[in-house]
């Protein structure tokens, strides 16, 4: 069975800590995976080549990405999700599976663009996924021949700014409709029926972050019941 097929109809969990939060320590991002694995989760995706390297050691398919220690605050109009070629080279030696990048058309550090990236992931023999915030940006990524579209940026661009907190099932939807590739849902997923109606509408996979892996913004929800 191909790392795609083992993926389909599963939960994947991003696993992942900023520096300075405590869980970025290695000894503590390996007890993070570990639990969730214990719970079930089908994959992994994971930002950095330690990281990376540390998620191949438990057997499930791994999707990795590099991004910056500490965000700009211009994040919502920059790439930072694997934004060069040579990020995603560093990937595939420490062993992602799956790699990961920015699917939008802006401007990447090295002057490469969306063909050059999947390109080069392809010529190292890995599965490439684009995060994409908007219908557009997936069909021009499937025009490329990326494998597999996840609605990872949507609302985190200026491109597709929003102004809640729920997953976006509208573009999840309409990149099902329009596209023959495995679309992937994440971001803002809170609730076991946002992993229902996901699969429901044709998600191939949901990737859940926050709300398994973030103690302090869990936290946060509970202490702010009222707001």
């Amino acid at each position: 069975m191909s790392i795609i097929e083992k993926l389909r109809n599963k939960v994947i969990v991003s696993s992942q800590a900023s520096l300075g939060e405590p869980f970025h320590e290695e000894v503590c991002m390996k007890a993070m995976i570990q639990s969730v694995i214990n719970g079930g989760a089908a994959g992994l995706r994971v930002a950095g080549v330690r990281d990376v390297k540390l998620a191949k050691t438990f057997g499930v398919p791994v999707i990795g990405l590099t991004k910056p220690e500490k965000l700009p605050t211009n994040w919502k109009s920059i790439v930072y999700i694997t934004p060069t070629v040579e990020d995603a080279k560093s990937l595939s030696e420490a062993g992602a599976d799956i790699i990961a990048f920015d699917g939008t058309e802006r401007k990447r550090p090295d002057n490469s663009n969306l063909s050059d990236m999947i390109q080069v992931i392809h010529s190292l023999g890995r599965i490439s996924m684009a995060d994409i915030s908007t219908l557009e940006e997936g069909i021009k990524c499937a025009e490329l021949g990326v494998d597999i579209i996840s609605t990872t940026l949507s609302g985190y661009t200026t491109e597709s700014l929003k102004n809640d907190n729920k997953p976006d099932f509208k573009l999840l939807t309409n990149l099902i409709n329009s596209l023959d590739k495995p679309i992937i849902l994440e971001g803002r997923i809170w609730e076991v029926d946002d992993v229902k109606k996901a699969f429901d509408l044709g998600a191939h996979s949901v990737v859940i972050g926050s709300a398994i892996t973030r103690p302090h913004l869990i936290t946060e929800r509970f202490v702010n019941y009222n707001q």
